[in-house]
């Protein structure tokens, strides 16, 4: 609904945001057009809706299996995705830069997770042999171990949260279409 170039649209409540009722409004004022710029365009029905249950689950999934992972293995998600990365690699060992890629990572990010990792003897961290300016993480038996450990945990939460609430063909559907929106961003980047 628009009022005086207000846009009102109506949000399902969550237990956060408690208010009256099963809707809330949200006003969103649109911006004066400057000259010669074009007019925005706005989000139908369909797409807000879409777009809010996407920013949802963006939001609502990683904290769920985080929360889980942590409770029932003691590992952050980020932790497990180095350790599970490292355990699919050829002799379970990575460059800095293609683990960083694959944990979907910053090099500095993955140094202060590695060190911590390394100091509870799960990665060793070593000049690599091939090339002297180039870092490699090797997982190490016990790393094996604490990932093979941690996750028939983490599989189960998310064959419970994404995998079981979805048809088969749901699930075929929802990854094209992230793999479309992560093809995107990486266009755009």
């Amino acid at each position: 609904m628009v009022d005086g170039g207000t846009i009102l649209q109506t949000g399902e409540i969550t237990d956060d945001n408690c208010a009256m009722g099963k809707h809330r409004a949200v006003a969103m004022t649109r911006p004066k057009r400057e000259p010669g710029r074009s007019e925005t365009v706005w989000l139908d029905d369909d797409q807000q809706r879409a777009w809010r249950q996407l920013l949802s689950m963006i939001m609502e999934l990683p904290a769920a299996l985080e929360s889980d992972l942590q409770r029932t293995t003691g590992l952050t998600t980020f932790e497990y995705l180095v350790l599970a990365n490292l355990s699919e690699a050829d002799d379970r060992t990575l460059r800095m830069s293609e683990l960083a890629s694959r944990a979907n990572s910053s090099l500095s990010r993955l140094s202060h997770v590695v060190r911590r990792l390394e100091d509870d003897g799960l990665v060793i961290k070593r000049v690599c042999a091939d090339d002297g300016r180039v870092s490699v993480v090797e997982l190490t038996k016990a790393g094996m171990r604490r990932v093979a450990a941690a996750a028939p945990w983490h599989v189960a939460k998310v064959r419970e949260l994404v995998v079981e609430p979805l048809t088969k063909a749901d699930l075929i559907k929802l990854g094209k279409a992230a793999e479309a929106i992560t093809d995107r961003i990486a266009e755009s980047g």
